[in-house]
């Protein structure tokens, strides 16, 4: 038992000297000067405070604010961005985000826009049979190039009469071999094109008795080659094929050289733009209330598609343009407009009534396909052709009260 005690106390003999050197050695740690604190009057855990005048109190509020970094913006300060993104990353994905939104919307609206578009053109396509944007497009650029040449160059006007009227010849010339005449077509545009040339003289009889010799030119070019032909054609159809190439003549190339003969009056180029924008205004007119508002057919075994609601949106149209183009381009009273709205109107009306009748009795819908959303030159001008007639007499006859 003794010996059980003694060498109980043994160890604690000699753990008492350890225990006092790690005392100590704390408190030679505690002493020690740590960031500023002073050793004399130091106790074991508890350091010295820092005094108020070395260091004041700190006041966040009167730290500046950092400046913005370049491209942020006070949103994009105000979200927090993602963990391990930096502000100005997180910015720039919030700004792509939202132009990937509104392009998404503008995209959807414009696809629906013209879905509607589509549709409602199909609709016009199918009940009139003819493409819209193309017509505006090829209708536009033509006119254009037209109002231009009477502008600024009138005799460039002179090209697109004869351009016009060689293609028109060569058109009506295929139609009508197509529905079985025998029409000459080289015969048809050497006397065409001697007729245009001539009525730039601006003379009207010369350009009269040229046309005379022209029909008289493709008569007997017909007949001759019926003579070598000999393929036992009657005596009556080859009359016929002689007076169709006479009336190939007469509707495009001579009226065609009185828009001519009218461009060399005094202020002619003011008239040929009138009667063309009437006569223009007058289909324009017509096809627009046809369509909104057409129920009552006007000629149904000629054109079924064309209406007394459209011939009173042309009538109404075609006066109106006559008053203003009266007064603003041919200085003439505002009555004089009336009398040439009038007359480009029965003559337009005519005119496209007229080709209507003769594409019917050949069985064909246009006279070619040149002009997309058109269909052929003579199918634009049908109107326009024989509205030189009015508009050629009315420049003599309304002459005296100009600037009255």
């Amino acid at each position: 038992m003794s010996g059980d005690n003694q060498s109980e106390d043994r160890p604690r003999a000699e753990q008492q000297p350890r225990d006092a050197d790690a005392s100590a050695t704390d408190a030679d740690d505690v002493a020690t000067p740590v960031r500023g604190i002073p050793r004399a009057g130091a106790s074991v855990g508890e350091p010295t405070p820092l005094t108020a005048q070395s260091f004041p109190q700190f006041d966040a509020s009167r730290v500046p604010p950092r400046p913005d970094l370049p491209g942020t913006t006070r949103r994009s300060r105000q979200a927090s961005p993602a963990p391990g993104e930096s502000a100005t990353t997180g910015e720039h994905s919030a700004i792509r985000d939202q132009w990937r939104v509104k392009r998404d919307e503008i995209e959807s609206h414009v696809s629906q826009a013209r879905d509607h578009f589509d549709q409602a053109n199909e609709r016009i396509k199918q009940r009139t049979g003819r493409d819209l944007i193309l017509a505006i497009v090829i209708g536009v650029a033509i006119g254009a190039a037209l109002v231009a040449s009477l502008l600024f160059v009138k005799w460039l006007f002179l090209v697109f009469a004869l351009a016009a009227g060689l293609l028109g010849t060569y058109e009506l010339s295929r139609a009508l071999r197509g529905g079985g005449r025998r029409i000459d077509v080289v015969a048809q545009l050497i006397a065409a094109a001697t007729v245009l040339l001539v009525s730039a003289t601006g003379d009207f009889w010369l350009t009269l008795v040229i046309l005379v010799v022209a029909v008289a030119f493709v008569a007997v070019w017909r007949m001759v080659g019926q003579m070598i032909a000999k393929d036992g054609r009657t005596y009556g159809d080859v009359l016929a094929d002689v007076l169709v190439g006479a009336f190939v003549q007469v509707y495009v190339p001579f009226l065609t050289s009185l828009a001519v003969i009218l461009l060399n009056r005094d202020g002619g180029e003011w008239w040929v733009l009138s009667f063309i924008a009437v006569a223009v205004a007058v289909d324009t007119f017509a096809y627009a209330s046809g369509l909104a508002f057409g129920k009552h057919p006007m000629a149904p075994r000629i054109s079924p598609k064309k209406t007394w609601e459209g011939f009173a949106g042309a009538v109404i149209g075609s006066l109106l343009l006559g008053v203003l183009l009266s007064i603003f381009l041919l200085d003439l009273p505002w009555w004089c407009g009336l009398i040439l709205g009038a007359a480009v109107l029965i003559s337009a009306t005519l005119g496209d009534l007229g080709e209507s009748m003769l594409k019917r009795d050949l069985g064909i819908k246009d006279m070619s396909s040149w002009l997309p959303g058109h269909g052929g030159i003579l199918d634009r001008l049908d109107s326009i052709l024989p509205s030189t007639v009015p508009a050629l007499a009315l420049s003599f006859l309304l002459a005296p009260w100009i600037g009255s």
